[in-house]
């Protein structure tokens, strides 16, 4: 199961993040001690962290520092402050292709070619046209796009999608991604989700 680390010290947030991505079916841990977020980190071995940056004893930045020197686990800062000195801290201090910033006002979202996958609802926006994903379809563009100009095997995102010892027919995955097709077409972007044959599926940068 995707297992996401959530270093929130509002509690009200950091519960709501986490119900709702156990919703999604992602696996998500609430950081509790916040002098040893390390030691949490090395502990779960999260695929995610969603960062707030003013934290108790040490900032999102020091964290983030700290988590850098051993993993290039994906990072989500998350901040109530729309302040660009963030933004350009987060960049200045840190590998930007690994880190994203999330205001108040961005929510939680991915751009990719002019379209705006939003994490919140499972939605696609591309030129002002709004797209609702079904749980699988979401989760597939999500592993891609997080994988951008990567071939993304066929049994990682198996995987990923169904994390249980039940056996998952090959072809379930094939109609999925068909179907998200069908409604990327819908939209505009038709023909951005290739397979590799034998191998998996990509989306280029």
């Amino acid at each position: 199961m995707y297992k996401i680390l959530i270093v929130e010290d509002d509690e009200t947030i950091a519960g709501g993040l986490k119900n709702h991505l156990e919703k999604w079916n992602y696996q998500a841990e609430c950081m509790t001690d916040f002098k040893d977020v390390m030691g949490k980190f090395v502990e779960f071995e999260p695929q995610l962290v969603l960062l707030d940056i003013v934290l108790p004893f040490f900032n999102g930045f020091h964290w983030c520092q700290e988590i850098r020197k051993i993993s290039k686990v994906p990072i989500i800062f998350l901040s109530s402050a729309n302040d660009n000195m963030n933004i350009v801290m987060a960049m200045e201090n840190l590998e930007a292709y690994q880190v994203a910033v999330v205001t108040e006002d961005a929510r939680m979202v991915m751009e990719w070619n002019g379209a705006i996958l939003n994490l919140a609802d499972a939605t696609v926006l591309y030129q002002d046209q709004k797209l609702e994903l079904s749980k699988n379809e979401f989760k597939i563009l999500q592993i891609l796009l997080e994988n951008t100009g990567k071939i993304v095997s066929r049994e990682s995102i198996m995987t990923r999608l169904w994390d249980s010892n039940e056996f998952i027919d090959d072809n379930t995955l094939t109609v999925n991604v068909a179907r998200l097709r069908k409604k990327m077409e819908q939209i505009g972007l038709g023909g951005k989700i290739i397979t590799k044959k034998g191998i998996g599926y990509m989306v280029e940068a």
